[in-house]
């Protein structure tokens, strides 16, 4: 499964998150050892994990940027061993920012580019998504992830950030990224409040009537933390699943999360549903 997911008529597909940094902010050092990170991917597939998203550097609130070296030392090699070990029809995404990473995945083995700056980050981005072909996440981000939680404000946030992933939908075009390679996220928690994610969740069919499939990336954010009232990240998986349900309802298409097999529960009862009503 190389191409993009259309967002007609397909299941929904769970993103398994593996997160191989020492400061992500729910499971940062958990791991950071190859031999760790590929048994925990494997065992995400085992749960119902479609794809899995590797990432080498924290874009948690107050993160700092990680040089493409390290990122590369932290990643390469899980991706090669596992590209050894899943089926080629199991994607592998590269969680970064740097063109120079991307690059380096795809040649080890990865499949797609989730960029959390939308292609803002590295001009590269996305003539190197066109010339190799692969499909390529947009996601909004207001600010840099040191200071994006610092009073983000928006006068209406759905018609921003829907606005802007229009002209990064357009920009990625003009580079020679093809349509139908193109997916996008709202940025759930990157630079927004508590009642900005929850607007934006609640506006989720307005970002997916612009066209491409949308990821949703709510797994144990801190708004699920708020609303909870659960200060423990880990205990937010049946919280994360509300949203994955809500998700699925609205017409997401890809769901990236920490707990794959409840998601993976949520997602297919609610595409049940959703098929039920027609």
């Amino acid at each position: 499964m190389k191409s993009t997911p259309s967002r007609h008529d397909t299941p929904p597909l769970i993103m398994g998150i593996l997160n191989v940094t020492p400061d992500s902010f729910s499971d940062g050092g958990r791991y950071s050892e190859t031999a760790v990170a590929v048994r925990h991917a494997l065992g995400m597939i085992d749960e119902g994990a479609d794809l899995i998203d590797i990432g080498g550097e924290s874009t948690r609130p107050g993160s700092q940027p990680i040089p493409a070296p390290e990122q590369e030392h932290r990643v390469i090699p899980v991706i090669q061993r596992l590209r050894e070990c899943v089926p080629a029809a199991t994607p592998i995404s590269i969680d970064t920012t740097s063109a120079r990473v991307a690059e380096a995945a795809l040649d080890a083995g990865a499949d797609w580019i989730n960029d959390t700056s939308a292609g803002r980050d590295d001009p590269a981005m996305f003539a190197l998504a066109a010339e190799r072909g692969v499909p390529i996440v947009l996601m909004h981000r207001q600010g840099m992830p040191d200071a994006m939680q610092q009073n983000p404000q928006y006068a209406d946030v759905v018609a921003e950030i829907r606005g802007f992933l229009v002209e990064r939908i357009e920009a990625a075009l003009a580079a020679g990224v093809a349509q139908e390679k193109i997916l996008t996220d709202p940025g759930i928690g990157f630079g927004k409040t508590l009642e900005h994610n929850l607007a934006l969740m609640a506006g989720l069919g307005e970002l997916v009537r612009l066209g491409p499939p949308v990821l949703l990336g709510a797994s144990r954010k801190r708004f699920i933390s708020a609303l909870c009232r659960e200060p423990d990240l880990a205990a937010l998986m049946p919280a994360t699943c509300a949203t994955t349900a809500i998700g699925v309802m609205a017409g997401v298409k890809v769901f990236r999360v920490h707990d794959v097999a409840g998601n993976r529960q949520a997602a297919d009862v609610a595409w049940a549903v959703r098929g039920a009503e027609g």
